[in-house]
């Protein structure tokens, strides 16, 4: 496809006794240093099974949450590299307790054939993100470190890129970020580099469905800020025959309309922003579609009743949307040949307001076109509700896929290309 284009795939890549950087996105989450789903994790091991079987050594890199000291133990590998023993009983997993520096290069050269080196976080390093940390005292001091950081991080690239002789990328959920690890150290391989099979997946699914998409093509776009997806929703409506919209951001569009959303969460500095789109689609061949009844509470609680309404009375707060909207919905993401969704339709981690989120899941499930779930929130709930392998595509990155289908270019994709 044409997003792909002059970009190799891993299997074209000579990875023969070569030590090979494969870049991926082990950001999981944590409870007191137990991992707690292994989703991005079981998706990176076919790149790496791949990459060992045709006689490559896997030096593998990731990050792992936003760490603001260097290190900061909380937020270390070690769990992710007891994962990845549990889940390739057959290979041996070396944990580096660093990502740079004369010892782990020793311990690259030092592979052999079956065995993966696991390198620390590299966002143990400020230079990984190319942001200073600390605090300034003024403007200026903060432009002279941010200057500094810049040559800094130039020269943690090089020694990142001294561990291995051939890139790999298969971190989709981080190419929105032009960090140094996705984008400033792949020029040292020359046209040594290129995408794993999940970075792969990722841009055929969200390509297709952005760039050639069946119709009726259908997007639902929940979450909380509407500020956040103006583009994606602006991009969309270019390309959608209908798009559903649930979540918070939901009440912002309701209220930009004029109606009473009472205590529901609206972004008030955003209604400019919910005008245009509005205005937007009503010049548009592509239907907007709002929630038409809404499950309410006077309060976000186990305990305070709730109940369905159509028209909100003093003090309700939108919580998810209602049986008619979920039916409504559900229809439309039936009917359709290609859907998008990314973003919960309500507070889902409260199973009192988990139902409209379960409704689209289940929709997704019983569409025959493609279907695809743009990471994030939404992909989080389709797992808990064990639908994840009953639609065509879940996305690691939630980001990511957004950019993407705002029809942005990703750095970590752009700097895998080969001009020419």
């Amino acid at each position: 496809m044409a997003y792909l284009d002059g970009i190799k795939r891993v299997e074209d890549l000579n990875l023969d006794g070569k030590r090979v950087f494969v870049r991926v996105d082990f950001n999981v989450p944590l409870d007191n240093g137990v991992i707690t789903d292994d989703f991005r994790i079981r998706q990176a091991i076919p790149t790496i099974q791949y990459i060992i079987r045709n006689g490559g050594l896997p030096v593998v890199a990731s990050h792992l949450g936003r760490p603001k000291a260097n290190p900061s133990p909380e937020f270390s590998l070690k769990p992710v590299a007891e994962r990845l023993s549990e889940l390739l009983p057959e290979r041996e997993v070396i944990f580096a307790e660093d990502c740079i520096g004369d010892g782990v290069v020793e311990q690259s050269k030092r592979l052999e054939p079956g065995q993966i080196l696991l390198l620390e976080n590299l966002r143990f390093y400020e230079e990984e993100e190319g942001k200073p940390r600390g605090k300034f005292n003024s403007d200026e001091e903060k432009a002279a470190a941010k200057k500094a950081l810049k040559e800094s991080q130039k020269k943690f690239a090089e020694s990142l890129a001294a561990l291995a002789d051939v890139y790999v990328n298969d971190a989709f959920g981080t190419c929105h970020r032009a960090h140094a690890s996705m984008a400033t150290m792949v020029p040292f391989f020359g046209e040594n580099k290129g995408c794993g099979y999940l970075l792969e997946k990722e841009i055929k699914f969200l390509g297709n469905i952005v760039y050639d998409p069946e119709h009726p093509f259908v997007a639902v776009m929940g979450g909380a800020k509407v500020s956040d997806k103006i583009g994606v929703i602006e991009s969309l409506i270019e390309k959608c025959d209908q798009i559903c919209i649930g979540g918070a951001m939901a009440y912002t569009l309701l209220s930009a309309k004029g109606v009473d959303v009472a205590s529901s969460r609206v972004e008030k500095e955003a209604m400019d922003i919910a005008k245009s789109i509005l205005d937007k689609a009503a010049n548009s061949k592509c239907e907007l579609l709002l929630p038409v009844d809404h499950v309410v509470s006077t309060a976000l609680d186990d305990t305070t009743p709730c109940e369905t309404v159509e028209a909100f009375g003093a003090g309700q707060m939108g919580l998810d949307v209602g049986p008619k909207t979920r039916e409504l919905y559900g229809n439309v993401i039936r009917k359709a040949k290609s859907v998008f969704w990314n973003g919960p339709m309500g507070v889902f981690e409260n199973p009192r307001y988990a139902d409209g989120t379960i409704a689209i899941a289940k929709a997704m499930t019983e569409c025959a076109g493609t279907t695809v779930v743009g990471g994030g929130d939404s992909a989080a709930a389709i797992r808990q509700f064990g639908m994840d392998d009953k639609v065509t595509h879940v996305s690691t990155g939630g980001g990511a896929s957004l950019e993407l289908v705002e029809g942005k270019a990703l750095p970590g994709v752009e700097a895998l290309r080969i001009n020419g």
